[in-house]
């Protein structure tokens, strides 16, 4: 069959297999190039490369960069996990099923563990599941990436099924959306959250779950002595505090950092520790959905390609490895404690800039001044589209 993009609004609800199986190996290429700096960085701070990483949330963007970087500059055997849609009925599977099949079938050609496992990340089953294999196979976990970005999480315990909101708190938010498609602007406006709401995203994108993997890990005994815990999160430029960090997912964020001090506590006895690493904006499959985030990252993207500065996934990975994770000393965090891999888009000419262009851009020419089609390209490829080599005017055998 022949697959073409289904693109609703802002977002897309198919993917392209050869797509997203080139985009993977393209990235796989990438770790495999770093893996001397690594090795260099390893010997130069007498730290061990990573021997077993378990990656929640494994199948797109920092997830799944994550465990390129450990598997393939590394050497680490991987398991991840994620809840992905199969193929099925002559329907293409979700973008993230096809980047998982690619990664397996690479690491098994390159003589490295992997394991992937198809299941609800947050219950517990999933969790009994991880543990037994990890039994099974003689895994003891030096590294946990927990990489969940799930709109709906539910509770293992009560069953109830928590949703999260993407909602400004106190007050309406207005501010300005950009159509990825179609290049023009609009303002678009937000009511705030309720109080059930602003619980409800906490529920779902705060810290419990990461604690609840983590402390059935350590007591299942198959974390090793000295391991690392990571949760990615986001900051951003205070332009988008208020429908962003000051807002309901702000909250749940704020919750997720909280949880490092808890799960330092919880690991002491093994000699471990947890962080939290604030990343760099980059286009995932939600972010043509946030209000103001489509306009400034294309901003962004300009600034930072005009800089030499720009990085993806990928390389705010293999940043994350080599300059922190085997950083000499300790890792380096901030004053309050967190993993910064926005150092560079938090710049202040960085800012400076992408907030001149953001303004001229409501009057001006979009395309020029922002990397609206470095967006739209980075979106199209989180879904195996606009990938450079691949025909898609080619019957697609393979589901």
């Amino acid at each position: 069959m022949i697959i073409k993009p289904m693109v609703r609004g802002s977002i897309c609800v198919n993917a392209h297999p050869t797509g997203c199986e080139v985009l993977v190996r393209d990235w796989i290429g990438r770790a495999v190039a770093a893996k001397a700096s690594m090795a260099e960085a390893s010997k130069a701070s007498g730290k061990p490369l990573p021997k077993a990483t378990l990656v929640l949330g494994c199948s797109t963007g920092y997830g799944l960069a994550s465990r390129t970087a450990a598997a393939f500059s590394c050497g680490a055997a991987t398991v991840g996990l994620s809840f992905e849609r199969e193929p099925s009925a002559g329907k293409p599977a979700s973008p993230g099923w096809y980047n998982n099949r690619a990664f397996d079938r690479a690491a098994q050609a390159a003589g490295l563990y992997s394991l992937t496992l198809n299941m609800d990340a947050y219950s517990d089953e999933a969790r009994a599941e991880v543990i037994r294999r990890a039994r099974l196979d003689g895994l003891r976990f030096d590294q946990v990436i927990y990489s969940l970005a799930s709109p709906v999480r539910r509770d293992p315990k009560t069953g109830v099924t928590h949703r999260s909101a993407l909602k400004p708190l106190g007050q309406p938010f207005s501010g300005t959306a950009l159509n990825m498609q179609t290049g023009e602007l609009s303002t678009v406006s937000v009511e705030p959250a309720g109080q059930e709401e602003a619980e409800e995203t906490v529920r779902v994108m705060g810290g419990e779950d990461w604690e609840l993997w983590l402390r059935a890990l350590a007591d299942a005994d198959v974390l090793a002595r000295g391991c690392v815990t990571v949760a990615y999160s986001y900051l951003g430029p205070e332009h988008t505090w208020p429908i962003y960090r000051h807002g309901t997912i702000g909250k749940a964020k704020e919750h997720l950092e909280r949880t490092v001090h808890t799960l330092n506590g919880a690991l002491k006895d093994l000699g471990g520790s947890a962080y939290v690493s604030i990343n760099k904006a980059v286009v995932t499959r939600a972010s043509a959905v946030i209000p103001v985030i489509p306009l400034y990252v294309s901003a962004l993207f300009k600034t930072m390609k005009n800089l030499g500065i720009h990085e993806d996934c990928v390389d705010q990975a293999l940043r994350l490895y080599r300059e922190r994770f085997l950083a000499q000393g300790g890792i380096p965090v901030d004053d309050e404690g967190r993993i910064r891999l926005d150092d560079w888009e938090l710049r202040y000419d960085v800012q400076e800039e992408t907030t001149r262009r953001m303004r001229e851009a409501m009057t001006g020419d979009i395309e020029g001044l922002t990397d609206l089609a470095g967006f739209r390209r980075d979106f199209m490829q989180a879904h195996g589209f606009d990938v450079p080599g691949v025909d898609y005017g080619a019957d697609v055998s393979e589901l």
